[in-house]
C-alpha cells in the first residue's frame, strides 16, 4: 500500500477538508533534530507546532527542553496548562496587561522570560510589572552584512549587534532591581531559514552556500565574543541560537547552550531545499475534489492558505499526493476552491482527496480547529490546535 493509500484509508471516516500528522514522520524528524544537536537541548518552537498534544509529545522525548514562544499571552496560556516551565518569548512584547498578568503570577514569572533589545523595553516591562521581578533575555542581530554593511542578509531583529552594543544594555538592566537576566538570544536567519538548493537554480545555490559560510564564520566570532562580554557581568542560563535549518552548525559554536527548532518536525515544504538534512512530509491538509471543469483539470473545496512571508509563488501550498498536479497560473490558491492541472487530474473522481504540504510548519494550524494523528492505516487520534482550542495569538 503506497503513502496515499494508506493516508486515505486510516482517513476514510473523515469529511475533508481536514489537517492531519504522520506520526511516523513526526517521531522520525524529531529524532533527527535530536542527532542534529549533538547532546545539545533543543528549545521547541511553538509557532511552528501549534498544537499543545504535540507539543507535549515532542517536550516528552529525550533532547527537548523548553518552548520558544511567539507572544507573552500565549506563554501565559501555555505555563498555566503546565505544557512547560521554561517558557522564552522570543519577541519583544507591548502588552502591558499581559505583563502586569505575568508578574502578579508567581508560578508563570518563575517560568516566563521576555526579550527586550532596547531600554524602552526595559521601561515598559518595569512600569507595567509594578515592581515585582520579570526574567529577561537580550536578542542580538545574527545578521550578515558583508561589504561594510552595504549588503545585508537576514532578518530585521535587534539593534543590538557588538559586543560594547550587549554590554551597554546588559549594564542597564543589571541596575534595575526588576529585572534579571537570564539569556542571550542570536537567531541566523540567513543561516537556518534559507534553503541552498534552490531546485533549477545551480548559481544561486553557489551564491547561497558562499554567502551562509562566510555568515557562519563571522557569526561564530562574534557571538563568542558577545557571550564572552556579557558572562564577565552576568551569569547566564542560556544562550540560545539557531533553527531548523541550521542546528548542526550552531551546535558546534561552544557559546551556544542550546538550539531552537519546530518547523523541522512537520517538515513543510518551505525545508526541501536543504543539503544538510532531509526530513520526511508530517504536517498536511487534504481537500476534496468537487469538480471536473474538463481534461487535465480538477477542483478542489478551499486551499488558499498562503503562507507569511515575501509575496512569491513559494507561499504557495504544494500539491503532494497524488503526484502530478500543478496550480492554475490564472487562479493559484483559492480562497473557496483551488483548480488542479496534470495528466493525473483525469484520474480523480468527484470526492477523492488531494494531499497538500503548507509552505511554513505552524501557521497551517490557524485554518484547522484539529490535527488527526495518523500512524500507518490507522487514525490513533484526533487533537485540538490552539484554533481549536479557541485561543488565536497573532
Amino acid at each position: 500500500m503506497n503513502l496515499r493509500e494508506r493516508y486515505d484509508t486510516a482517513t476514510a471516516g473523515l469529511e475533508a477538508p481536514f489537517a492531519a500528522v504522520d506520526m511516523a514522520a513526526f517521531r522520525a524528524n524529531a529524532a533527527g533534530l535530536v542527532r542534529r544537536a549533538a547532546g545539545k537541548p533543543i528549545r521547541v518552537a511553538s509557532k511552528s507546532v501549534r498544537c499543545r498534544a504535540l507539543l507535549d509529545e515532542v517536550l516528552a522525548m529525550d533532547g527537548f527542553a523548553g518552548i520558544m514562544a511567539f507572544t507573552l499571552p500565549e506563554a501565559l496560556w501555555l505555563a498555566r496548562h503546565g505544557t512547560s516551565d521554561d517558557i522564552l518569548v522570543a519577541y519583544p512584547t507591548t502588552d502591558r496587561t499581559a505583563i502586569a498578568e505575568l508578574a502578579a503570577d508567581e508560578r508563570a514569572a518563575a517560568a516566563v522570560t521576555l526579550m527586550v533589545d532596547c531600554t524602552e523595553h526595559l521601561d515598559l516591562i518595569e512600569e507595567s510589572a509594578g515592581g515585582r521581578p520579570v526574567r529577561v533575555c537580550v536578542d542580538i542581530d545574527a545578521s550578515y552584512r558583508p561589504l561594510g554593511g552595504r549588503l545585508r542578509f537576514g532578518a530585521r531583529r535587534s539593534p543590538l549587534r557588538t559586543p560594547a552594543d550587549v554590554r551597554a544594555l546588559t549594564e542597564h538592566i543589571l541596575k534595575r532591581t526588576g529585572l534579571r537576566l537570564v539569556g542571550l538570544m542570536a537567531y541566523e536567519s540567513q543561516i537556518a531559514g534559507v534553503g541552498d538548493r534552490p531546485p533549477g537554480k545551480p548559481a544561486l545555490a553557489k551564491a547561497i552556500g558562499t554567502m551562509q559560510r562566510r555568515s557562519r564564520l563571522e557569526l561564530a566570532v562574534r557571538r563568542a565574543e558577545i557571550v564572552r562580554a556579557v558572562r564577565e557581568l552576568a551569569d547566564l542560563e542560556f544562550v540560545n541560537g539557531g533553527g531548523t535549518g541550521s542546528v548542526e552548525k550552531t551546535a558546534r559554536e561552544r557559546a551556544i547552550t542550546e538550539i531552537a527548532a519546530g518547523s523541522g518536525l512537520y517538515q513543510p515544504h518551505l525545508f526541501d531545499n536543504y543539503s544538510n538534512f532531509t526530513g520526511r512530509p508530517a504536517g498536511l491538509f487534504a481537500l476534496p475534489v468537487v469538480r471536473r471543469p474538463g481534461p487535465g483539470v480538477v477542483t478542489c473545496l478551499g486551499g488558499g492558505y498562503l503562507a507569511s512571508g515575501p509575496a512569491d509563488k513559494l507561499r504557495l501550498p504544494q500539491p503532494y499526493l497524488p503526484t502530478g498536479l500543478a496550480y492554475d497560473s490564472d487562479e493559484g490558491a483559492g480562497e473557496v476552491q483551488t483548480p488542479l492541472l496534470g495528466a493525473t487530474a483525469d484520474l480523480l473522481r468527484i470526492g477523492d482527496r488531494v494531499w497538500f504540504r503548507h509552505t511554513k510548519a505552524g501557521e497551517l494550524c490557524e485554518r484547522f480547529d484539529a490535527l488527526h494523528l495518523l500512524d500507518g492505516e490507522r487514525l490513533v487520534r484526533t487533537v485540538p490546535t490552539y484554533r481549536g482550542e479557541g485561543a488565536a495569538f497573532l
